[in-house]
């Protein structure tokens, strides 16, 4: 074998690599998760309707509205995400929370514990809702993805994330695998707009040694 033959399957090897550490970019813009009893108050009568599907399986943006009122400002027009959920949650952007005037916790889906509260007003109807968060970035993936990475629930790992003058590495993002989901990356909106996020930008998983 000859140099030339060998830098050929160097090459080979690093893009087969570097491709299946390949990850979608999910940008999060804010939103509401409502329980079913919120949804009644806030839009009596309606029916929640489907504005398009999510990546992730069975998840999807309504054609539902509601604002954020604060105890400084308001945050207006934000979408509906459904199905509905056990819990009502609010989740914004670092920078909204100044808007807001509260102090929202850097959080996962779920994670509700000491959370502000917030009012969520329609014409219709509001409700106050405790549990307002800043989504700490993560990545939903399947169980075998994750076994693919050597990682487990909870994990954190890094994604290097390729974009026009703005390349940027982001930690401490955690590993949220489930049987049914998609392998993507989500950050929110002041996140994807650090790094120069667009829509087929894509991402690298690190996995932190241990």
């Amino acid at each position: 074998m000859n140099d030339e033959e060998l830098r050929s399957i160097i090459k080979k090897i690093i893009l087969e690599e570097t491709q299946q550490n390949q990850i979608r970019i999910g940008v999060s813009n804010h939103h509401i998760h409502l329980t079913d009893a919120d949804f009644k108050v806030l839009f009596p009568g309606q029916k929640m309707t489907v504005f398009k599907p999510l990546y992730q399986h069975n998840e999807f943006a309504s054609n539902q509205f509601a604002d954020i009122v604060g105890p400084k400002g308001t945050v207006k027009h934000v979408r509906i995400l459904g199905p509905n959920r056990d819990h009502s949650q609010v989740e914004i952007a670092k920078s909204e929370t100044y808007t807001l005037g509260i102090d929202a916790p850097i959080r996962l889906s779920g994670h509700l514990e000491g959370a502000p509260s917030v009012k969520l007003v329609t014409p219709d109807g509001e409700v106050t809702v405790q549990g307002v968060i800043v989504a700490k970035r993560h990545i939903h993936m399947s169980l075998e993805d994750a076994k693919r990475f050597g990682v487990k629930l909870g994990d954190s790992v890094s994604v290097e994330i390729k974009s026009p003058e703005r390349t940027t590495t982001f930690a401490d993002v955690i590993a949220r695998p489930r049987e049914d989901f998609l392998l993507e990356m989500h950050i929110d909106t002041d996140e994807a707009s650090a790094a120069n996020v667009g829509p087929n930008t894509t991402g690298r998983i690190i996995v932190n040694p241990k």
